[in-house]
């Protein structure tokens, strides 16, 4: 049966428990707002010269975004997804040469009186063309070419925006790695890349305390036993023959064994030289097996040993090289490699004071001291979640975080009833993003997740970010509403 396109069969198709969480969402952010915001004797919160009055606005505007996209063809979004997708990546490239600035950053554009950040706007243009992609006819991503050309969509607005001086944004775009593995990506890449998280916290945090009875660093030592590890777990995991996993785990096992008990009772040495022996050592064995057996995989494992190996080297140098100064102190400072409560640290230790003064029932609307005294920065934008805290308390917060999760798993719902593929990967893109957005942002408010600067949805103030997500969230609820439509096609 045809979908109809007049405005009472679209409202009749609408989710509207979606829109409920939404307007919810809306509405506990503009009081945030304004609790963050509001100085006793300033003028009416819906005053526009205020930073709540013009959130207010936004707002509004939002609605009417949201509104408009009811009416646009749902197909539409299909068929000029690659037009939206290069346009947006040109828009991306010449947005450092028209920027003027903004505390470092070259991502913002300014239209009059109004500054606008393209890249919250090119995740929906990514996750349309990912859609497109992914939804075509035949598509798998087992096969390495459509894999690649998946990867290229995403990398390509991660590169622009990082030329962009905005690291924080760019690394959002790792969200769509999860619709990767929705959409039938091994697992063993979502391990490849928790490992090297590992590594790099491990190494770093521990590589100046020695390990005892030895000359070796706790660090060095414990990510070369991981890559060890690791390495046999995939060989048991993935190879068909259980024994060459056994003898390089009992292999290990004794040379690593006798290396500590000659360092502890004979001669200290560093015994990192012998756990590096080991990681090589299974390379090479798994290499051997590989041309001796002709099953191609297994080097696929050597190759995660010797690129284990790399990032753990590489580390250092991407701490001191590759990231800026104030993003290596913000990493030293959440691995615990430093303590800077007045400088790197201040933001969150401010953060964590806020929400702890906050108690379980809160301080009250507008009662805020932390809020008030302006002890937190940025705190009606990327540390909103910290005025929640102090005025709401554990209560609110915990509100607040169901009501994400509630709209997280209705987006999951909508998405896996969605007829055909096109819909289905848009929506697991837009429940990434927003499931990135929340985990970070609520992460480095609370001192578990590094400060990259990415708002909070719905509630940071700023009309790009509220925009950006009413695009990517309405634009999915009209392609809900159209989904029983009769030929409709990929």
């Amino acid at each position: 049966m045809e979908q109809s396109t007049n405005p009472q069969g679209i409202f009749r198709s609408l989710d509207w428990i979606t829109v409920v969480l939404y307007l919810l969402l809306l509405t506990i952010g503009w009081f945030s707002v304004v609790g963050a915001t509001y100085n006793f004797g300033d003028p009416l919160v819906i005053d526009y010269t205020t930073r709540a009055g013009k959130q207010l606005l936004w707002i509004g505007l939002a609605l009417v975004w949201a509104f408009v996209l009811m009416f646009v063809d749902d197909r539409i979004y299909d068929t000029f997804s690659y037009i939206f997708y290069i346009f947006m990546m040109g828009i991306l490239l010449i947005t450092p040469f028209i920027s003027q600035g903004h505390k470092g950053s070259y991502s913002w554009i300014d239209i009059g009186s109004v500054s606008l950040q393209p890249a919250e706007f090119a995740k929906t243009a990514t996750a349309l063309a990912l859609a497109k992609l992914m939804g075509s006819y035949g598509f798998s991503l087992f096969r390495p070419r459509n894999f690649l050309l998946a990867l290229a969509l995403v990398l390509i607005p991660m590169a622009l925006i990082i030329r962009q001086r905005e690291t924080g944004s760019a690394l959002v775009y790792l969200a769509f790695f999860l619709v990767f593995y929705r959409e039938g990506m091994s697992g063993s890449v979502l391990f490849v890349a928790f490992s090297a998280v590992v590594y790099f916290i491990v190494g770093l945090r521990y590589d100046a305390d020695p390990l005892p009875h030895t000359l070796s660093s706790v660090g060095q030592f414990s990510v070369l036993v991981l890559v060890w590890v690791f390495t046999v777990l995939l060989s048991w995991i993935y190879d068909r023959n259980k024994l060459h996993a056994l003898h390089m785990a009992l292999g290990g096992l004794v040379l690593l064994g006798s290396a500590y008990a000659v360092s502890r009772f004979i001669v200290p040495f560093d015994i990192a030289w012998v756990a590096l022996g080991v990681c090589l050592g299974c390379v090479a064995y798994i290499v051997v097996q590989a041309i001796r057996t002709r099953v191609p995989r297994l080097l696929l494992m050597a190759l995660f040993g010797l690129g284990s190996l790399t990032v753990y080297y590489s580390a250092d140098y991407a701490l001191n090289n590759l990231l800026e100064p104030h993003q290596q102190d913000r990493v030293r400072v959440l691995i615990g490699l430093e303590e800077d409560l007045i400088k790197a640290g201040y933001n969150v230790n401010q953060s964590k004071i806020a929400i702890g003064s906050g108690g379980f029932w809160g301080k009250g609307f507008l009662n805020g001291t932390q809020t008030k005294l302006k002890y937190v920065p940025e705190q009606d934008t990327d540390f909103i979640f910290c005025t929640i805290g102090e005025e709401m308390g554990f209560i609110g917060s915990a509100a607040v975080l169901f009501l994400f999760l509630a709209i997280i798993l209705r987006l999951i719902h909508l998405a896996e009833r969605q007829r055909y593929s096109f819909g289905r990967v848009y929506g697991y893109c837009v429940l990434s993003i927003l499931l990135f957005h929340v985990f970070i942002n609520v992460g480095m408010v609370l001192g578990l997740t590094p400060v990259i600067g990415i708002p909070l949805p719905f509630f940071s103030y700023g009309g790009s970010s509220l925009w950006g997500f009413t695009l990517l969230l309405f634009i999915f609820l009209r392609i809900d509403a159209g989904r029983n439509r009769f030929g409709y096609t990929n």
